[in-house]
């Protein structure tokens, strides 16, 4: 059910979601998440790996939408039934960057499979967010540079402009370690 929420948000094409019903359906998506997925996967004694989670619903619709950080932190509270990550990496690139290597991974997919005779492409639709002015992206960024600071125990930031190879070697080095320290 989780998937549903998720496309609906993501490719809502040219319709508007409010920013309160955009909150509401992503706070669903993960309450969703968390009965199917992660509580199942705890109660097998599992190693739970989440990409996105509280720490984006705070960037994306705090500090990006402008809606109360401390209304979201109780929202997700109960929408995540208290779980909270113990290790999170935000792996940060300017904005432009960012955006470029979305565009770029939309191109590939759509090109996979494709034989090199045939022609690349039309520039791939964008998502919702991608659609964003670049302001948007940048306050979405600033809140999770800002979450990072007043969390550095468990918010590890990475650069994230450096080769895929440097960025894996240290959060595996990073995980390694809290890993051994039983963490």
């Amino acid at each position: 059910m989780g998937n549903v929420v998720r496309r609906v948000l993501l490719e809502a094409g040219a319709e508007e979601i409010s920013s309160p019903s955009e909150l509401f359906l992503y706070l669903a998506d993960r309450a969703q998440h968390i009965h199917e997925v992660i509580q199942p996967a705890f109660a097998r004694g599992a190693l739970v790996l989440c990409d996105r989670f509280t720490d984006s619903t705070l960037a994306y619709q705090g500090y990006g939408r402008g809606i109360d950080l401390q209304m979201l932190r109780s929202l997700n509270e109960v929408a995540s039934g208290g779980i909270t990550p113990e290790l999170s990496f935000l792996l940060d690139c300017p904005v432009e960057v960012g955006l470029s290597r979305a565009t770029a991974r939309k191109l590939e997919s759509l090109n996979a499979g494709k034989p090199p005779s045939l022609p690349a492409s039309q520039p791939p639709s964008q998502d919702r967010f991608e659609r964003e002015k670049v302001e948007f992206h940048e306050r979405v960024r600033t809140g999770f540079l800002e979450l990072a600071r007043a969390e550095p125990e468990r918010i590890y930031l990475l650069d994230s402009t450096r080769s895929i190879q440097d960025v894996h070697e240290e959060i595996k080095k990073i995980v390694d370690a809290k890993l051994e320290d039983g963490q």
